[in-house]
């Protein structure tokens, strides 16, 4: 893109709508591509790795199957334990706003705050697409952990953490402690989702499930089958409450299920006696030594699934 290009972008403010191009962002570069299958939505590209999909007339569709469950896992959560009337929805990785735009659509009255680390990548989805405007969603630009740490107690009913850099989440949010820091931020009854990408071995997602569940009382899990078999790379949807989540058996679970089977890749949900057995002898991860600091958090592109 020339210097005169990105210059009338920025002069075009917020109304100049999605243009296909590459972009400099303050971590790299970002790249928007129409979406050949789906006519009118765009594929957002961060670092040269599928970030997130937006169909801006259709904010309710989710083409991540990543995104679908965590939508599936938050909506099951909200009719059994949480007021939809009067959600408070905390995002952590922003990408284009995907699940943002979802939340706003199915519970319009939610209060969201995005926490994106790149300043410039939130100007541009601000200019290319229509997301709600503040108080009903902020974007604030930081790094996902220190804001995390910095709010007041009680004051979110979900939160989700889509954060990657490359392919992985950055290890300081993968810790035991900083899963307390969530447990903290969380009203009575909250959610915690977590998008894990993982290798065949699932070592990240056994350390990630066995952290939680020193933290909350309530643990599951959402992949597809053969991720869940060790067959390949992918994504591995990770829920934690203190409010009860579904059971094997139960109808709340045969409902989940029915939903989780209906997207183009079925996934299955894991409870927590799945968890369990899942993570027997499984070592959770913990934040450095006092005086040696965790490692700065950071934002990348989530793999698709």
């Amino acid at each position: 893109m020339s210097r005169r290009s990105r210059a009338a972008g920025r002069a075009a403010g917020p109304a100049a709508g999605p243009a296909a191009g590459t972009y400099p962002i303050d971590t790299g570069t970002a790249e928007l591509v129409p979406d050949e299958y789906a006519p009118g939505s765009w594929v957002l590209h961060v670092n040269g790795v599928p970030s997130s999909h937006v169909d801006p007339e259709h904010p309710e569709r989710l083409d991540f199957e990543y995104m679908r469950w965590i939508a599936a896992l938050a909506g099951a959560h909200v009719r059994a334990h949480l007021d939809p009337a009067r959600l408070r929805v905390l995002h952590l990785g922003g990408g284009a706003c995907s699940l943002a735009r979802w939340f706003a659509h199915a519970h319009p009255t939610a209060r969201q705050v995005v926490v994106e680390l790149d300043g410039r990548l939130a100007e541009l989805v601000r200019r290319w697409f229509d997301l709600p405007r503040a108080p009903l969603l902020r974007i604030r630009v930081g790094e996902a952990r220190e804001v995390v740490e910095a709010l007041t107690p009680g004051t979110r009913e979900i939160v989700v953490r889509d954060v990657f850099a490359g392919a992985e989440t950055p290890r300081p949010l993968t810790t035991v402690e900083f899963a307390r820091h969530v447990e903290t931020v969380l009203a009575p009854g909250g959610l915690y989702l977590l998008n894990c990408g993982d290798t065949r071995d699932l070592a990240g997602a056994r350390a990630e499930l066995a952290a939680l569940a020193e933290v909350f009382g309530h643990v599951a899990a959402v992949a597809d089958p053969a991720m869940l078999k060790g067959r390949r790379y992918g994504n591995v949807v990770l829920a934690a409450s203190h409010a009860p989540l579904p059971a094997e058996g139960s109808a709340a679970a045969a409902a989940l299920t029915r939903e989780l089977l209906g997207g183009a890749v079925p996934a299955q949900y894991k409870d927590g006696a799945w968890v369990r057995a899942f993570t027997a002898g499984a070592a959770s991860r913990h934040d450095p030594a006092p005086g040696a600091g965790p490692a700065p958090g950071g934002r990348g592109p989530a793999e698709r699934p």
